[in-house]
């Protein structure tokens, strides 16, 4: 909505304001250009340009809001079906204003107002460069990409070939080393005992938890099992009585 002026209105009051520009808009649509002065100029472009923005909608209401402006029918006919198609890719900036100089004998200052009827040019000259080097850029990096992925490759296979040389050698010393250890770990309560793995799982076959401190052993289906941190493993109730410690809850 155009901002309301202050200080006095072009004509004799509001009422010839509204037809004065109304008339000013239909001589525009109808020759595209006119010269008036600076301040009908000025005050026109934004009136002129709403009308646009309605003749672009193109649909009976926005007719509608135009006729109760300009009241010409073939002016309207003409703003919908010739000038609102020349400035469908237009978003605004419908009207040009050219400065005339003074008028003769009063010496008002003159503008020319006429309307915006080129077809808007896209720069196509930036995009195509950047789409360009974008393109190049992105084959280079798919490139770069190709050789790192080859180059890890190879690494991977030769670091594959040197670890299953190794594997074997290392499987065979850690499998002595548990077997030492559980074995020193074993003889403290029996035979039928051991202590905990390094992850605190149980050995295979040793179900019966047991606590040092407190010397009681606890069932799989205790109250207290799967709470309890096992610091030796039975592999029966039996072995655990035998080596001293009473059942958890008795």
């Amino acid at each position: 909505m155009p901002k309301p002026t202050k200080g006095p209105r072009l004509g004799g009051g509001p009422a010839h304001e509204r037809l004065l520009l109304a008339n000013l808009a239909a001589a525009l649509f109808t020759h595209k250009s006119i010269k008036t002065t600076e301040t009908k100029a000025k005050r026109l472009r934004p009136v002129a340009e709403r009308l646009i923005t309605f003749a672009k909608r193109g649909d009976l209401h926005a007719r509608r809001r135009v006729l109760g402006v300009i009241g010409d029918k073939g002016v309207v006919h003409e703003l919908f079906t010739e000038i609102a198609p020349l400035v469908a890719e237009r978003e605004g900036g419908y009207t040009r204003i050219t400065k005339l100089g003074f008028r003769k004998g009063d010496n008002a200052p003159m503008a020319q107002i006429e309307l915006v009827l080129e077809p808007v040019q896209k720069k196509a000259s930036k995009s195509k460069a950047s789409a360009a080097a974008k393109s190049a850029a992105a084959d280079q990096e798919a490139s770069e990409a190709k050789a790192a992925e080859a180059k890890a490759a190879d690494a991977e296979a030769a670091d594959a070939e040197a670890e299953e040389t190794t594997e074997g050698d290392l499987e065979g010393v850690a499998t002595v080393a548990d077997t030492a250890v559980a074995e020193t770990e074993a003889g403290e309560f029996g035979e039928d005992s051991a202590a905990a793995l390094e992850d605190g799982s149980a050995p295979e076959g040793f179900d019966i938890k047991g606590n040092k401190d407190s010397m009681k052993f606890h069932r799989p289906d205790g109250q207290w099992y799967e709470q309890t941190v096992a610091e030796v493993w039975f592999r029966t109730a039996e072995a655990a009585e035998a080596a001293g410690f009473t059942e958890a809850g008795k």
